[in-house]
Order: structure tokens, then C-alpha cells, then sequence
């Protein structure tokens, strides 16, 4: 088989804010497997909290290449990711790119999309959230505005005074609400004091309000709150879900941190057997790896896949949206198509 890899810069429509930075583009590197004239997409998204560069995964890559390049016609995806699991730790983008381009080019050689290959059936068509970062309120209005067809926004909170944000929020629209802090609340009082007041602003949810190293006040947290918590940057991988049972009602799951489809499948497993609550989640991918983690829509609670509608230059197409639902099309593999067929040279 043959491997190649384009770096590429995703940027955003508007400087995209959350509580530690604001950014105006998003590093990807993409690959593409080829097979008897067959291509497998993948995508590995790197925003700068993930901690993943795009040389480091493109040093991952070359050390992945021979095993892949070795490939027959007849591989298991989910066998063989066991082997680039163990080409070293951490790399999770890196892997999720290979994952999902194996997961994509197994689909179109039997001719089927992920969501049939792996027995789950076509989802129907679900609300996503769209995604409001922090801004000033004249761009945070110009936002909902142009979120009008989705019926649920995600805001980015972890400000200074998260009750003027939202408050500012609701001068603009009544939609329910997710808050994503992404860790930017620091006392376990003062998240209890924010979920009892964003309970009577319709916030459904409330996401990763504390940081990682603070994972042991959340079964308090949560046992407490009049809202669903829901883990983000605590959980990467399995592994990690399984440590966290009581502290969280349900987590996001990405594939940039699950290190693809084949782990994602299986942390949705178990979250259905211990009563986790499943978000599908991305960090800012473009259409491929989104319409990657969209295949799974069948399962989620809760959606959070925009991220194709806040970038300006999608190498790909996949999901649409109607009415702010994801759409699923009937291609095979993870449902992508270039726009641009030279985009890899």
C-alpha cells in the first residue's frame, strides 16, 4: 500500500476563543493509504493544547510507514491497530489519522460506509451544537446570528465573569445552552455556585469545568449538580474512562484523543454498559475527520460536531447540515471526498 502526508493550516472564519488562548488557524496533517487504486482518508488535527505538533506525527508517521506499506488486501483495521499503537506511546492524532484512513479505504473496498460496515446502521439526522467562542459581545452577537439554523450553541466559557457572559448570551437568543469551561474554573465552590445559576439559564450541560488535576473533586461535583457534567480533557482513552466512573455524567469523545474509530467504538461500548452519557465531539477538523467521528452518531446523547462550519478552506466534503442537523451521506467508508483531487500532489 502507499502512505503519504500533507501538513496543512485550517483556518477559521473567526479568531475561535476559549479559556486559554485564542487562535486563528489549526495545524492538520492528513494522509492518505492507497490500494489497488482505492484511497483511505485520515486526519490528524493538532490545536496546541492537544500537545501534539505536526513534527512530532509526521516523525510518528515515518516510523509507522513500513507496517502499513505491508499491508494485504485482507488487514483487520482493528487488529493491525494494535500494531501502530505500539510504534510508541502517545501520538494519539498521528494514530487517529492512520486509524481513520484504514477505517475509510476498508469501507470503499467492500463498497460499504463505517456505520454499516460495523453493524450500526444509518443514524437519522441529529442537532449538533454550533460553537461560540469568546469574544467581544458585538462578535459574539455577529456569531448566534450566524448559528440561526442550529437549534443548540456550545459557549466557550472560563472567563473572568461567566455570569456576564451568558447573561450577554441570552440578550441574543433563548436556545439551550452547552458551556464548555475547558478547565477554567479552579474551586470546586464556586462550580457548584455556576451549575445551581446556569440550571435557570436552560444550560443543558455543563463541559470539563475544572482542570485535569482536580479530577477528585468532580464525584462531588457531579453527585451535586442539577446538571450533566461532561469530561472532556479528562478522558483521552479508554484507559482514562475507565478511572473516572462517578466522577462524570458522560464525556466527549474525540478521536484526536481516542487515537481513532477503532478505540472510539469501544469507549462508546463501555460507556453504554456503566452509564456514561456519550458526546461526540472534535477538536477543529476539517469534514474528514468529523465525518470520521460523525459515523457514530447512532449513539451520542449529545453533538458536537460544527467544527466544518467554523473553518473557511475544508479540503473535504462529508456531513452537511440542515436546520443544524448533521446529515450522514451513503458513501462508503467514512463518507469524504476531496474538493481539490490534486489536494495531495
Amino acid at each position: 500500500m502507499l502512505f503519504t502526508w500533507k501538513p496543512f493550516l485550517l483556518e477559521f472564519k473567526h479568531p475561535f476563543g476559549v479559556s486559554s488562548n485564542i487562535r486563528t488557524h489549526t495545524p492538520s496533517v492528513f494522509v492518505k493509504i492507497v490500494h489497488e487504486g482505492l484511497f483511505g482518508y485520515g486526519e490528524a488535527c493538532l490545536p496546541k493544547y492537544l500537545g501534539e505538533t505536526s513534527e512530532e506525527t509526521i516523525s510518528f508517521f515515518e516510523k509507522a510507514a513500513p507496517l502499513i506499506r505491508e499491508l494485504d488486501f485482507s488487514f483487520s483495521v482493528k487488529d493491525f491497530f494494535e500494531q501502530i499503537d505500539a510504534v510508541s506511546p502517545g501520538h494519539n492524532a498521528a494514530k487517529a489519522a492512520i486509524d481513520i484512513a484504514l477505517n475509510d479505504l476498508a469501507g470503499k473496498i467492500s463498497g460499504t460506509p463505517f456505520y454499516d460496515k460495523m453493524g450500526f446502521g444509518k443514524s437519522v439526522p441529529v442537532a449538533t451544537s454550533a460553537t461560540i467562542g469568546i469574544d467581544n459581545e458585538e462578535m459574539i452577537a455577529q456569531k448566534i446570528d450566524e448559528a440561526r439554523d442550529f437549534s443548540i450553541l456550545k459557549i466557550k466559557a472560563g472567563t473572568k465573569d461567566d455570569k456576564a457572559l451568558i447573561n450577554l448570551v441570552r440578550k441574543h437568543t433563548n436556545k439551550p445552552l452547552y458551556v464548555d469551561v475547558n478547565q477554567g474554573w479552579k474551586d470546586k465552590h464556586l462550580v457548584m455556585e455556576m451549575l445551581n445559576w446556569m440550571a435557570d439559564k436552560d444550560v443543558v450541560l455543563v463541559e470539563q469545568p475544572m482542570p485535569v488535576e482536580m479530577n477528585e473533586d468532580m464525584p462531588w461535583v457531579t453527585a451535586n449538580s442539577p446538571i450533566p457534567t461532561i469530561a472532556d480533557e479528562s478522558v483521552k482513552r479508554l484507559e482514562d474512562l475507565k478511572n473516572l466512573k462517578g466522577a462524570f455524567t458522560g464525556i466527549n469523545i474525540k478521536l484526536m484523543k481516542s487515537a481513532g474509530l477503532s478505540e472510539a467504538v469501544e469507549m462508546v461500548q463501555y460507556c453504554r454498559q456503566n452509564n456514561f452519557k456519550v458526546m461526540l465531539g472534535c477538536m477543529a477538523e476539517s469534514s474528514c475527520g468529523t465525518s470520521a467521528m460523525a459515523q457514530l452518531l447512532k449513539f451520542a446523547d449529545y453533538v458536537d460536531l460544527d467544527a466544518p462550519d467554523l473553518i473557511i478552506n475544508d479540503p473535504f466534503r462529508g456531513i452537511t447540515y440542515n436546520h443544524g442537523k448533521v446529515i450522514l451521506n451513503d458513501l462508503p467508508g467514512i463518507g469524504v471526498e476531496l474538493v481539490d483531487k490534486d489536494f495531495f500532489g
